[in-house]
């Protein structure tokens, strides 16, 4: 005997082939196309940023300091007060790159505050930072898009980060310097699919994602997150988290882990990044310190490069 179906059940199952189709289809396009720079295809380059330097020496020298370690290059913040004119000379003289800046702006002033006067004081960081990363030869601004809180609800964070991220883009074609949205412990964006999302709703090549690894394992795996957001995904920052600390100590003191001595699966994190295309800058953001402290994240940091495939 044929089973009967109603009109109701009928819709119900079409749109829920239909979603899931939907859903498969942009899963698969999310992946496709290869993300980081040309010159660095196959490989994965090493960053950390300029804060983590406690030497006391000066701009070059802290320049020379993470060449001679073997370092790639180094994220500064901005808008800062160093001079312009000893940064690029560091730069140019050691040949260390300066791949991009963290605004230096976005907690104190959130896109998300209530007062229009607040979220300007960041939108006009934002401009100042894409024009010195332009001037660095950088190619991202790292930004943290907004912060809920009892006083600013989810809604509201996600509706006005984007409205005044919209008037940052413009700032962003001109320089061709990209805006990357970094997930943080600012309770908001807090699954990849709305991650994807909220990049994807802006229509634009000039923002992607920064993702940071470590801020990731409290609440999910990295891999996972990785793979939903494929090529979105312009920049990467190597941190570590230990469940266990966390849970004995408390949430915060998960970071106190060493790289590869916490819950970061570093062999799933390299595979899925080299599956969904990306080749590129990984910065170290963990407690930094001396000379010999540098040299060990650099030690550290090849260890886990270590686990990227191999070009065929």
């Amino acid at each position: 005997m044929k089973s009967k179906i109603n009109r109701k059940e009928f819709l119900q199952y079409s749109g829920k082939a239909i979603a899931a189709g939907y859903l498969s289809s942009w899963m698969l396009s999310s992946c496709a196309a290869p993300v980081g720079n040309a010159e660095n295809a196959g490989r994965m380059k090493k960053s950390l940023k300029f804060g983590m330097i406690e030497e006391d020496l000066s701009v070059l020298d802290k320049f020379k300091l993470l060449k001679d370690l073997g370092f790639d290059g180094v994220e500064l913040d901005s808008p800062n007060e160093l001079s312009e004119k000893e940064i690029l000379d560091a730069r140019d003289k050691t040949g260390l790159e300066i791949p991009g800046v963290v605004n230096s702006v976005h907690w104190k002033a959130p896109l998300s505050d209530p007062d229009p006067s607040v979220r300007k004081k960041c939108v006009d960081s934002m401009e100042t930072a894409l024009q010195d990363c332009k001037k660095y030869g950088g190619t991202t601004v790292l930004l943290v898009p907004g912060v809920v809180g009892e006083n600013v609800s989810y809604d509201e964070a996600y509706a006005r980060s984007q409205e005044e991220i919209k008037k940052i883009l413009p700032i962003a074609e001109e320089t061709g310097v990209k805006i990357a949205i970094e997930n943080v412990w600012n309770n908001f964006l807090l699954s990849p699919l709305e991650a994807a999302r909220y990049i994807d709703e802006f229509e634009s090549d000039m923002i992607g994602w920064y993702f940071d690894v470590g801020n990731i394992v409290r609440y999910g795996w990295p891999e996972q997150w990785i793979r939903i957001l494929g090529k979105r995904i312009i920049k990467v920052d190597i941190k570590e988290y230990s469940r266990k600390l966390a849970n004995e100590e408390g949430v915060w003191e998960g970071f106190k882990a060493e790289l590869l001595e916490g819950d970061c699966n570093w062999q799933n994190v390299m595979t899925a990044l080299n599956e969904v295309g990306y080749a590129g800058w990984g910065s170290a953001e963990i407690p930094g310190g001396d000379r010999k402290r540098l040299e060990k994240i650099s030690q550290l940091m090849d260890e886990i490069y270590s686990y990227y495939p191999s070009p065929v």
